[in-house]
Order: structure tokens, then sequence, then C-alpha cells
């Protein structure tokens, strides 16, 4: 309570404003997220026969079609009554679906002895059956319930951190990172993702909103030159790996992060905290390069985007999330290429605490943009519109520094 009273009392008025919406929008996530688990959970009702009725597959009446590979063990198949009243979904083994015609098949009804609600099954079903079709209806009407709590969820974090370090923020970065995570919210809402290659579209867009976060921070610290922005990207490469696994994409990225940047990061922690500036031992001394050593770095880029392009256009991985559109799929992998090449360009740059990291940063954040458009990546787009604004500040800030400390220039250590 004496605790409380301190984190409420012996601060600015903006801060308070800060902790006070921090404490409103973590109940409000609370009550969000009661009000969904209650709405999966709700009496499942009675359900009788009502008799049987013929469907067919929804794809031939202009329904999405369905696509598989011989790794599937379930593979949906959606069926709509001849009315286009009811809906079924069949599961099928992978030789099953393969198999498969546009042949009408039986559907088996039963109707909700007080509601108007009717379930469709391939055969006869139990009460076990029943009760597990109802519950994954009631999952998906509260899908949009459990959307608004983890985008309410992610603000709070967001001010808590905000709340609590608001003395390491200006009022500039403060406003800049609310902004971001709201602009997030707002479109993880409006935007929701679909299930992809049997994920849960709430579990994709949890990851990408906890991406955006993570991202958004560490792009903040670097700016501040502060050595701890390398703890928060090894949590950043974590969810990017799980992002790229999980869709069964980006695969250079994928590669990039797990074998560059996680050993990057923890090798560019020991070094920004071997480097402090005089002044300030919270800050890290950076430095810039020469012309020469730009066109090399251009060159080593052109190149390994040709090479790592071509052979990622050569692998046969199949995801839903192009639709089965293998051109698309192709311009993709050159461009993850692209973006992976400056990836390692960026990662060494701020190694070596170089002030040209930001320029990798424009370029990665353009080429990610593009990937997440072609891709329906909406919410990560909120992402990209960060990276921008926030690397013309850490450009400008860094060189403000560098003008400031023209010895950094000179310095030839590396290390």
């Amino acid at each position: 309570m004496k605790y409380l009273k301190h984190f409420f009392k012996d601060t600015d008025p903006f801060t308070l404003v800060l902790r006070i919406a921090a404490v409103l929008t973590t109940v409000a996530t609370l009550v969000l997220l009661t009000v969904g688990i209650c709405r999966v959970n709700a009496p499942v009702g009675e359900y009788l026969p009502d008799g049987e009725m013929t469907f067919v597959r929804a794809s031939t009446v202009g329904g999405e079609e369905e696509e598989y590979d011989d790794t599937e063990t379930r593979c949906a198949v959606a069926y709509v009554s001849e009315d286009g009243e009811i809906e079924m979904t069949v599961i099928y083994t992978y030789e099953e679906f393969a198999a498969l015609d546009d042949t009408p098949i039986t559907g088996y009804l039963y109707r909700e002895t007080d509601g108007d609600r009717v379930l469709a099954f391939p055969a006869p079903a139990g009460d076990a059956e029943i009760a597990a079709a109802v519950h994954d209806l009631y999952a998906d009407d509260a899908l949009t319930v459990f959307g608004i709590a983890l985008s309410v969820g992610l603000l709070a974090i967001g001010l808590w951190v905000m709340g609590i370090f608001r003395k390491f923020f200006s009022l500039y970065e403060t406003i800049w990172f609310l902004s971001i995570l709201i602009l997030a919210s707002v479109f993880s809402v409006i935007f929701p993702e679909d299930s992809c290659n049997g994920i849960n579209g709430i579990v994709i867009m949890a990851l990408y909103l906890a991406d955006t976060f993570l991202n958004i921070l560490c792009e903040l610290l670097i700016s501040k030159q502060s050595k701890w922005n390398f703890i928060v990207s090894i949590f950043v490469e974590i969810t990017e790996i799980l992002i790229c696994v999980l869709l069964a994409y980006r695969f250079a990225t994928m590669a990039t992060t797990l074998l560059f940047w996680l050993p990057c990061d923890i090798i560019s922690f020991i070094n920004w905290n071997r480097k402090p500036d005089k002044q300030n031992d919270e800050i890290t001394k950076v430095r810039t390069l020469k012309g020469w050593q730009e066109v090399l770095i251009i060159l080593g880029i052109i190149v390994w985007t040709i090479g790592i392009g071509y052979l990622l256009s050569g692998l046969d991985l199949a995801t839903d999330l192009f639709g089965g559109n293998r051109t698309l799929a192709v311009i993709v992998c050159y461009i993850d290429a692209c973006v992976s090449a400056v990836g390692v360009v960026n990662g060494l740059a701020i190694l070596f605490r170089l002030r040209e990291q930001w320029i990798a940063w424009y370029i990665s954040a353009i080429g990610e943009a593009v990937i997440n458009i072609l891709s329906g990546q909406f919410v990560l787009l909120i992402l990209k519109i960060g990276y921008l604004t926030n690397t013309t500040y850490g450009y400008i800030q860094w060189t403000k520094y560098i003008k400031a400390h023209p010895e950094a220039v000179e310095e030839r250590s590396f290390f």
C-alpha cells in the first residue's frame, strides 16, 4: 500500500496520467478476458435430431478452394447446404482429401431445443461431439472479444513501461512509443488475422503485436544509444523466429535471425558496455563509416540478394499465406533475401557503433513493408511506420553526438 501511494503521489501530472491509464487498461483487459472465457464456457444446451440434408462442397458454389499437402494429417473441407443456410466442416486425412471429388454428401442435422441454432455433422453425432462443436462456435463468437482484450492488453503493457520508466524517456519518445502502440491496437481490431497453417488467428495476432511492442522499444533504446536495446532485441528475435516457423515463410530472415542476430545481440551488448560515453555512462560512444567502405557494403548486399533469393525461390515449401500464388512467393523470396542482407549489415553496424545502421534500418523497413502488404499483414505496417519515424529521429540524435564528439569518428578500434 505504501508503494502504491508513492506510485501515484510523487510524480508529475503527465506521468500520473500514464500510470492511471495503465491501471484502467489493465482492468479493462482482465474484464474482457473474463467475458471471453465465460462465453467460451457457456452451457451447451440441448440438441435433438432434426433430419438429414444434402450438402455440397463450398468451393463449388463460390467458396475458397482448400489446399493441403502430404504433410497435413487433418484436412478440413467446408460444405454448405443446397439452400446455402447451413455450413458443415468435414475432417479428412490427406489421402481421403486427395481422392475427394465434388460429389454431394449427406449431413445430419441437430437443432437446439430452446433456440434457432442448427448443427450439421457428416455422421450421426453423440453428446460429446455436439458439445465440442458448440464450444467451437462459442470460441468463434468470442474471437472479437479476445482480439480487443489483446489490443488493450498491449496498450496496458506500454503504459506500464512508460509510466514506471518515465524519467528515462523524453516527452517526444513517450508520445511516439504510445502512438505506435495505439495504432497497432486499432489495426489489430480492424484487420483481425485469419487462421494460417492450422494456427489460430488470435495466436498469430498476439505474436504480431508482441513483435511490434518489442521492436519499437528496441528501436527507441538504440536511438538513445542505450546498451539495453540488445536485451530487448533477444526477445524480438525469438518472437520473429516463432512467426517465421508458424507461418512457414521468410526462411532467409529466420536463418539470419537464428545464426546471426542472436549471437550478435550478445556480443554487441558486451562491446557497447565497454564503450560508455565519458560524460554519461548510460549511453555509448558512436561513429561513422568512410565512403569506400559504404560502396563495398552495397555491392555485398546486391550479391547476397541475387544468390540467396535464387536459392530460396527453388525451395518447394507450402504455406497458406499467399493463397498458392507461386509468383508472389518468389518475389517475396528475393525481397526477403535483400532484407536479410541489409539486416546483417545493420547488425554489424550496430555492433561497431556506426551511424550507417540507421540507413540500413530505412532499407529494411521499406522492404519488410512491401512483404507485409503482399502477405496481407496490415497490422505490421504500423511497426514499419514506427521504424521509419524513429530511424529519422535516431539518425538525427547520432549525428548530433558525432558532431559534438569528433574524436569518436577518428577512433580506430571497432571493439
